[in-house]
Parts: C-alpha cells; sequence; structure tokens
C-alpha cells in the first residue's frame, strides 16, 4: 500500500497535465473588460460600398488610396480619410450637387473592411500575425481567421490586452468556457492584441 499511494498520486499529476494544466479553468464571468471603443473612421486600404439611391449603374465599391483618395466616378478624387460613413455619404452628395451631376442624391454607405484597422494574434494559433478588424469581430472568430489553436494551445487561458485611454488592461479568457457555451463570446477592438499561451505539459 505504501508503494501504491505514491504512484497514484503521480498517476493524477500526470492526468491533470495532460488535461489542460496546473490550476482550474478560469471563469469568464470575473472577466471585467471596458466594452469595446467603437470607431468607424476610415483610412488608408479600407474598402467600403456606396449606394445611389435610383443609379445602378455605378460602381459600388472603392477602397481608399494610400494618401486617403479614392476615385470616385464624375467627381475623381475625393479624400475621405478621417471620416465616419456618413460624412463620406455627405461629402460626396455635396460634390455630385456642385458638380451639376445629381441634384440632392440619397447616398448609403457602408466599410466592408477595415484594413486600417487591425488586431494582433500572438502565441499558439496557426498563423500567428495582423489581421483587419471588422465590425462585430469576436475573439472566437479571430482565433479561426488566425487559423485556430495550435496543438500545444492552452484554451483554458488566453491573455486579451486592450489599449484605454486610461491605459492598457490585460485579461485572461477561457475560450473552452465560450466553445462550450458555458459564458458568452467577447467583443473586439481594433487594437486588441491575443495571445494564447502554451500548454504545459
Amino acid at each position: 500500500m505504501g508503494h501504491f499511494l505514491p504512484k497514484l498520486q503521480s498517476l493524477l499529476l500526470l492526468t491533470s497535465l495532460l488535461t489542460g494544466g496546473c490550476g482550474p479553468r478560469v471563469d469568464n464571468s470575473r472577466v471585467h473588460l471596458p466594452p469595446p471603443t467603437e470607431n468607424t473612421t476610415v483610412g488608408a486600404g479600407d474598402v467600403f460600398t456606396l449606394q445611389i439611391i435610383g443609379e445602378r449603374d455605378l460602381p459600388t465599391e472603392y477602397q481608399i488610396d494610400p494618401d486617403g483618395y479614392v476615385n470616385m466616378p464624375y467627381i475623381h478624387r475625393v479624400h475621405v480619410e478621417g471620416l465616419e460613413p456618413q460624412e463620406i455619404a455627405d461629402l460626396i452628395a455635396r460634390k455630385m450637387t456642385e458638380a451639376k451631376i445629381l441634384t440632392d442624391p440619397s447616398i448609403i454607405v457602408r466599410v466592408r473592411e477595415y484594413s486600417s484597422k487591425h488586431i494582433l494574434m500572438l502565441g499558439q494559433v496557426a498563423r500567428v500575425g495582423s489581421y483587419p478588424f471588422t465590425p462585430g469581430l469576436t475573439l472566437v472568430r479571430a482565433i479561426s481567421m488566425a487559423g485556430g489553436f495550435s496543438a500545444i494551445a492552452k484554451k483554458d487561458h488566453v491573455n486579451l490586452t486592450r489599449k484605454m485611454k486610461s491605459g492598457t488592461r490585460t485579461v485572461i479568457v477561457s475560450v473552452d468556457a465560450i466553445m462550450e457555451g458555458k459564458s458568452g463570446d467577447i467583443l473586439l477592438q481594433a487594437g486588441d492584441q491575443i495571445y494564447v499561451e502554451e500548454r504545459i505539459f
């Protein structure tokens, strides 16, 4: 019996390490992270769609050049960097009215891809790197964009760092709990950094 107990303890320790490492799973209900700050201004490389009500023959998708300009039919190059989607719509409507191309046009602008805004994926994911931010992007979706976890990822111990006006804050999240439906997914904001730790065997 004296030799059996140490062997049993060693077996339990090995089992614990193989099934997730030391310590209990992170409780996501205790994760306190400020809600994402929405910044919808556009920048170089961003892609937006533009719809002019009643006009079907004009292009509908545009990409902003590195200098912040975009080429538009009839009114040519327009500087849109730093503007909100509604500001872009108002600017183009005004220019088209001034050029007597259309009279009081109704324009809808939606950003399809924020290439100027990124999140950073680091650690134990298939493809480490910077990824374009899109509105509504969540932690699980971002990990999927990076090809998912590596074989040695510690999925219940993912570090999320967010920049705020008061500084930066890092929280630890269990993605396992999210995938199992035990907690909600986390909305990201542009500039967030995700670091997936390596599981200890």
